[in-house]
């Protein structure tokens, strides 16, 4: 491991609150009676049903599928009777036709759901139509499908593959726990990974809070060639992925570009570790590692989760409510996205489940900028947050544009920062929208 702590310029230090559950194991989740699946849990092409309402599945039975190439399929996570095929509320706020199960309780496994032998005897194609195959979508959030982010165009020559363990976010400890109790399979993904992309160099991103994890995995990486555990000073957005690029190799994603542009590809520690599980075991992308916390919870945990598993279901497997709960957020208090109703299932973007008390959830009174530049400062992407917020909340969308809204990562850093306690990042969101749906409408 290389001794030098990596970091990037900005960043803020707000207080992590993981001690929740960050010296808690992954416990298996109970199956719940009835799941929701999404058909479409990804960026990209929304599935088709490929079942009907009455007809039986398994675990790990492709229920979903589309033939455009940026979609990936979904599956059943438990076995049992498809009772409805109707819109229900997702995490992000929209109503995504879905497949409602009731489990039988027998967790049947599927016949399709094989080991797929070593790693030495899969060609690149292989390793690709198995991450597609298995439904695998980016899990640290953004849900952008694996297998079109692993086909970069041939012009694009890739050379460093990133395994983003930075779990910066607070509150979230999923990550953590993966790498701690789980670094053989994530060991085994980074090489998948690595195989596929047809890259010799890997970089297991780990920040410098979680030393037992960086331990664990420093273990499992020994002797294996190219793999690279490096520690992180501990600040957020660190792992955002192109302040993780700039801060491990020094390169610059420009401004509207890819990591591709810079020979690095980008992947979460959880979708990394599930590609191992999938090589190892064939049970395509049907649970996931999810942190559900906060004051709210009785108990705390991190749950390894079925798919389509309601949040109120999640929440009652960790003792329920403790209070009555003032927010629910999919995600963390930075980034993650306020729920109206607990009736929302996990999908694959789910890493956490936060329930806040009434208190903590009270916004706070707003007050007139006093031009500190605060939030200049503490600005990753080297943005001016209180001029485009100025611009988006007077409905100046071009003043705005000019001011590179379009750049804004959106990880809160200003908005948290800003001694006047103003919505920056939310009104730039607003313009951010809008500039890109009338360059989309331009074209």
């Amino acid at each position: 491991m290389s001794t030098k702590l990596f970091t990037f310029k900005g960043g803020v230090h707000p207080p992590q609150s993981k001690s929740l559950t960050q010296n808690v194991p992954i416990e298996d989740a109970k199956a719940p009676d009835i799941v929701v699946i999404p058909l479409s849990q990804h960026i990209g092409a929304p599935c088709d049903p490929l079942v009907a309402v009455g007809d039986t599945v398994k675990v790990g039975q492709k229920i979903g599928e589309s033939k455009a190439f940026v979609s990936v399929p979904v599956h059943s996570s438990v076995s049992g009777t498809v009772k409805k095929i109707e819109p229900r509320q997702v995490p992000g706020g929209a109503k995504v036709n879905s497949i409602i199960i009731e489990s039988d309780g027998k967790l049947e496994v599927h016949e399709s759901v094989q080991p797929k032998g070593s790693l030495d005897n899969l060609s690149k194609e292989d390793i690709l139509s198995i991450i597609k195959e298995a439904g695998m979508a980016g899990m640290g959030g953004a849900t952008f499908p694996t297998h079109v982010k692993l086909s970069p165009p041939k012009d694009k020559t890739m050379d460093t593959l990133l395994v983003n363990g930075a779990e910066c976010e607070p509150y979230l400890t999923a990550d953590h726990r993966i790498m701690l109790e789980k670094p053989e399979l994530v060991l085994l993904g980074t090489k998948a990974v690595m195989k596929a992309l047809g890259v010799a160099k890997a970089y297991i991103c780990i920040e410098n809070n979680k030393p037992d994890a960086i331990e664990a995995l420093e273990e499992a990486a020994k002797g294996e060639e190219g793999i690279e555990v490096v520690s992180m000073i501990a600040k957020y957005p660190q792992g955002d992925e192109k302040r993780l690029i700039n801060a491990i190799t020094g390169r610059v994603v420009p401004s509207g570009g890819l990591p591709m542009e810079v020979g690095c590809v980008v992947e979460n520690v959880g979708t990394i570790a599930t590609i191992g599980n999938v090589i190892q075991t064939g049970m395509p992308c049907v649970q996931r590692v999810v942190t559900v916390t906060g004051s709210a919870v009785e108990t705390p945990k991190n749950l390894y989760v079925r798919l389509g598993t309601l949040f109120s279901d999640a929440i009652e497997m960790c003792g329920g409510y403790k209070e009555e709960p003032g927010k629910i957020i999919n995600g963390g208090p930075m980034m993650g996205i306020a729920q109206s109703s607990d009736q929302v299932p996990v999908i694959k973007g789910t890493s956490g489940i936060l329930v806040l008390n009434k208190k903590e959830a009270n916004l706070p009174e707003v007050s007139n900028c006093i031009l500190c530049g605060k939030c200049v400062e503490a600005c990753p992407v080297y943005l001016m947050p209180y001029k485009i917020s100025r611009f988006s909340l007077l409905k100046n969308f071009d003043g705005a544009d000019e001011y590179h809204a379009t750049d804004c990562i959106e990880c809160g850093a200003c908005s948290y920062i800003c001694p006047a306690k103003r919505p920056l990042k939310e009104s730039i969101s607003v313009a951010k929208k809008e500039i890109l749906t009338r360059r989309k409408k331009a074209k």
